[in-house]
């Protein structure tokens, strides 16, 4: 059972390489094939390289989930404009990209958990969201069963959609509007005069520009360290299962501390755990730890904790951390992590005790995909002060598909020296270097 992206077939976006362009994007995730889809349409010359293939990495190994709900305050009001852009995208491209709005739920198994739920209920509402709780019985009339579950957080018009395909199909609509998408192409450096962007030097050649948008997900500190910007990122392991087609219980997501499931359009389910997951402990991993402390605090018994790979990851101790030719980014073309099986055991039993008429699941597919992940578990999006002409999205956390056009849309605006729409002081790159102190905010 492997993940479905391979380098064997021909690239389906393969350039060519433009000499000059108005913005190039280093990274084929959702953010940045929706910043180049909405740079296209304000009429931008926009070219965006990709060291492997389209979304192969997290943008398509992602739970499938496009929810509002659990949202830290500052992230809330822009995905609430990416699913109205998300209905805008399913209306022109159809079925394909799997986009249901059939709803997300989150369960409580303890007192707290409900406590914690009725907080961010709190700030639903502010916004006008359309969140509610739920009782016992409640949970038991959606779901069937009530497990040991008190009760739930529901947001109706959450969503989901089907990363493997959802992200190529959006990198279509994008070159069907102009921007040029290169596969294959790593993007090895900027090329720099008098200290700001003016180009990018691939192993293509080099393109010229003046503006320049790294969202290389799990590889963005890696790039940008080499050129002397101090990113505290890392990244984390995260496993994933398709099931086999099964009845419905539910046609929309749901999860709890233990596991998590979305309904997918073959007929089976997405099924991953709630909360836990892998952290590679590498060289990174040391110079970050004391931003980290608060995060790992909350978070420390659900972490299996491993040694970093000598190679072949962006934190492994073998990665280079500068270079002349050749880069790290085409030592690996695609980051394929292998799948924790015993946390996707674990995920099945879960499973089979809060279902125990389908039992244990049967999987078709076992994945798992490096999420990139900043201490307060909010992305930094913003410019960077000390390069003029670069601007940087990354560690969106695990929450980048369902964000993807909402962040695309505000980034190309930010580029293009419009005003993004949103306030964006929270994912400011300073917080890191100000003093502030490291804010883990009220989301789920």
């Amino acid at each position: 059972m492997t993940f479905p992206f391979t380098l064997d077939a021909p690239p389906r976006f393969a350039g060519p390489l433009p000499q000059a362009a108005d913005v190039v994007i280093i990274g084929g995730g959702v953010i940045g094939v929706m910043t180049a889809l909405y740079l296209a349409q304000a009429g931008e010359r926009v070219v965006l390289v990709e060291k492997g293939r389209i979304a192969a990495e997290q943008s398509s190994r992602n739970w499938g989930w496009v929810r509002q709900q659990g949202r830290d305050p500052a992230e809330l009001p822009i995905m609430m404009e990416s699913m109205r852009l998300w209905q805008g995208l399913a209306q022109r491209l159809g079925e394909g990209l799997g986009f249901r709005q059939t709803g997300v739920m989150y369960l409580a198994e303890s007192d707290d958990d409900l406590a914690g739920h009725e907080r961010w209920l709190a700030i639903a509402r502010g916004h006008g969201l359309d969140t509610r709780m739920l009782s016992r019985a409640g949970v038991e009339a959606m779901l069937g069963t009530a497990a040991a579950w008190k009760g739930a957080l529901f947001t109706p018009s959450d969503a989901r959609a089907e990363p493997v395909v959802a992200v190529p199909m959006l990198a279509g609509l994008a070159v069907s509007e102009g921007a040029v998408l290169v596969e294959h192409c790593a993007a090895r450096a900027l090329d720099l005069a008098a200290g700001r962007v003016a180009g990018v030097v691939t192993e293509s050649g080099t393109i010229r520009t003046g503006r320049v948008l790294v969202a290389a997900g799990a590889w963005s500190r890696l790039f940008l360290g080499a050129h002397g910007l101090a990113l505290p990122q890392l990244a984390v392991l995260a496993s994933v299962a398709a099931t086999e087609p099964m009845p419905q219980i539910f046609p929309g997501a749901a999860a709890d501390g233990q596991f998590a499931f979305r309904r997918r359009a073959d007929g089976g389910y997405s099924l991953a755990p709630g909360a836990e997951h892998d952290f590679f402990i590498g060289p990174d991993a040391f110079r970050s730890f004391g931003k980290y402390l608060s995060v790992l605090k909350k978070d420390f018994r659900s972490t299996h904790f491993r040694p970093a790979a000598p190679k072949g990851y962006p934190d492994a101790w073998g990665t280079p951390r500068r270079w002349g030719g050749e880069s790290p980014f085409e030592s690996c073309r695609i980051l394929n992590p292998a799948p924790n099986m015993a946390t996707i055991g674990r995920v099945q039993e879960s499973f089979a005790r809060a279902f125990p008429g389908l039992g244990r699941p049967r999987l078709k597919t076992v994945w798992a995909g490096m999420i990139d992940t900043m201490p307060d578990v909010v992305p930094v999006v913003d410019h960077a002060a000390s390069i003029p002409g670069l601007t940087i999205a990354t560690g969106m956390s695990g929450h980048g598909f369902g964000i993807g056009p909402g962040m695309g849309r505000l980034l190309a605006d930010l580029m293009c020296g419009r005003a993004p729409g949103h306030d964006l002081a929270r994912f400011r790159l300073s917080r890191f270097s100000d003093g502030s102190k490291i804010d883990l905010g009220p989301s789920l």
